[in-house]
């Protein structure tokens, strides 16, 4: 069992955010979070992170209520990749990697060799070797977003949190990223606006408008011309990809 939310809603100042959101995250699987701006993503994703109380419903984790879990547990379990993530501090990419493992130490506690090729992993997994003495100030925006996601591989997670991952990056980079995170032994649920990678690389998309779910499934069921039409006012041609057999939008004028 993994991460699940029960009739959650969030609002603020009187303005619903969220309403009424149940999710069931699949076990090792790829949840994709699609819809305009403004539609509860990023927002959605931080209740499940439990950095947010849910004003209506709960979120859980192995059934157990998440505001029920000591802070630290949480975070061995859940890591959280945002899109916006910024230090006034003057540190390098490999001494942020590190971070990830605080929630597995103790505050005496020595680094080790675990700690170590963890770290290192993470590194080459998102292709940060070269860069891992660099100062965080002296990076592109999507170097920063590959640190950020290396930082979370590093907290060793079983459920992966992540809000448009592929911010910034150039198309060889997404692709890159997109699959490293598929291949990753952990359930994942991320937010996407390129909804052609979303059918690519997700195993299941909830469609959002509004703070409310509009259609939730496969690739397949939720992408349809008639639902993007209805969701994000464009007109588009729905047909499986010749070269993955998942839906491929062309968008027409």
């Amino acid at each position: 069992m993994s991460l699940r939310a029960d009739n959650v809603g969030w609002s603020v100042d009187g303005q619903v955010i969220i309403d009424g959101i149940s999710l069931d995250l699949p076990a090792q699987g790829t949840l994709g979070l699609i819809g305009p701006n403004g539609s509860g993503k990023s927002t959605l994703l931080r209740l499940l992170a439990g950095l947010r109380t849910p004003s209506q419903g709960s979120v859980s984790l192995d059934g157990r209520p998440l505001a029920q879990w000591p802070r630290k547990a949480v975070a061995r379990r859940v890591a959280l990749v945002e899109q916006h993530a910024g230090t006034e501090v003057d540190i390098r990419v490999q001494d942020i990697v590190r971070l990830g493992r605080t929630p597995h130490r103790g505050a005496l506690s020595a680094w080790t060799q675990e700690d170590q090729a963890i770290v290192e992993q993470a590194l080459a997994r998102t292709g940060l070797g070269a860069l891992r003495l660099r100062s965080w100030h002296s990076l592109s925006g999507g170097e920063r977003q590959r640190t950020q996601i290396a930082r979370a591989l590093a907290q060793g997670p079983s459920e992966l949190l992540l809000d448009e991952p592929t911010n910034h990056l150039d198309i060889q980079h997404q692709l890159q990223l997109l699959q490293l995170i598929q291949g990753l032994p952990v359930t994942c649920v991320m937010a996407l606006h390129d909804l052609n990678l979303a059918a690519m690389f997700c195993d299941r998309l909830v469609l959002l408008q509004q703070g409310r779910v509009v259609a939730s499934g496969s690739p397949e069921q939720v992408l349809t011309a008639g639902r993007v039409a209805q969701v994000y006012g464009v007109r588009c041609v729905v047909s499986p990809s010749a070269h993955h057999g998942r839906p491929h939008i062309q968008y027409l004028p």
